[in-house]
């Protein structure tokens, strides 16, 4: 008797440990996806960081591709593939195109660009009611999520007129705002990739705010404006890795700048293309003296060039690949 009741109690204190491993294994515990997530689409919403124009170019430095003549010379000509965004990275990692990028004439029913250039929180809502009106969402959707460096800097062009606070307060709201539409995407169904906004107080531009104003150090401030938004973004989405993979942008573009070199930077603090070659004109032929396509930081004063983007790109693919979706 005393050995049946021993034998009975180790029973179920293996069974009860063999039902915590099952249970672990379907919520995604572990060190691996137990069922890892296959997107049939991808959706971009956002503004011109993820944008691509109707004729391929994007909003950071266009790039060229060397066509063989047959007669032992080569010619560059442009190439909306070459030096990829960010989400040309991720699109590819499944397989997909994008029809703004489509030279092969491949099916492209698998990625969609919604991203605009210039957008704003505000516009992201419209973004998502535009793809509602065009079919909706299905099953297997991911969805990339981008906005709120026109917001912060139209916000800090207000500087001093407005304090910091308030303006500090009305990115409090934005980034909530961001998140809600977030969410409504979660509620659809859908999984969803997001990215904070890249500190704006490391970006050539806030440099030049620095040096020309004397109130304050503007570079600083953008940074805490930025960190205003992406706080708010970032505690009022969906908490839950099996919706919503974060990629903290903010935080690797911040290590970029402190460590010239470690990302494959060979220049963080100026703005690679012509003043006089406006995004998304710029190329490889219209560059500073010395600038090099593959490995400065940014294309102009705003906006990241291909070793920013594809850093983005890094966070967003780790984040599709681990998260429990």
């Amino acid at each position: 008797m005393i050995f049946s009741r021993i034998r009975s109690r180790r029973w179920r204190h293996a069974l009860v440990g063999v039902l915590a491993v099952v249970a672990l294994a379907a919520c995604g515990g572990g060190t691996s996806q137990y069922d890892p997530f296959v997107p049939q689409r991808l959706l971009v919403f956002g503004d011109e960081t993820s944008a691509i124009t109707e004729s391929g170019l994007k909003y950071s430095i266009n790039g060229f591709t060397s066509v063989d003549n047959g007669n032992g010379t080569t010619t560059s000509v442009a190439d909306c593939r070459a030096l990829p965004n960010w989400v040309q990275s991720l699109a590819s990692n499944y397989g997909f195109v994008f029809a703004e990028c489509n030279p092969n004439h491949v099916d492209t029913t698998a990625a969609h660009m919604l991203a605009s250039p210039g957008a704003k929180v505000e516009d992201i809502g419209v973004q998502i009611d535009g793809q509602i009106s065009v079919g909706g969402f299905r099953d297997k959707d991911l969805a990339t999520v981008l906005a709120g460096q026109n917001d912060i800097i139209e916000l800090y062009q207000q500087f001093p007129g407005r304090s910091e606070e308030d303006l500090a307060n009305d990115l409090h709201a934005r980034g909530k705002q961001l998140a809600l539409q977030i969410n409504r995407l979660v509620d659809f169904g859908v999984k969803v990739i997001v990215s904070t906004v890249p500190d704006l107080g490391v970006t050539p531009y806030a440099a030049k705010q620095r040096n020309e104003f004397t109130d304050t150090d503007r570079a600083a401030l953008l940074t805490r404006l930025t960190a205003a938004f992406n706080e708010q973004l970032g505690v009022n989405i969906t908490l839950d890795g099996r919706f919503i993979g974060l990629a903290q942008t903010d935080i690797r573009i911040q290590a970029m700048a402190r460590s010239l070199g470690s990302f494959g930077t060979t220049n963080v603090t100026t703005a690679a293309c012509l003043d006089t070659t406006l995004l998304p004109d710029c190329d490889s032929t219209t560059l500073v003296a010395g600038a090099v396509d593959t490995s400065w930081m940014w294309s102009d004063d705003l906006h990241l060039a291909f070793v920013g983007q594809q850093q983005i790109a890094s966070l967003a693919i780790d984040r599709a690949r681990h998260n429990p979706f």
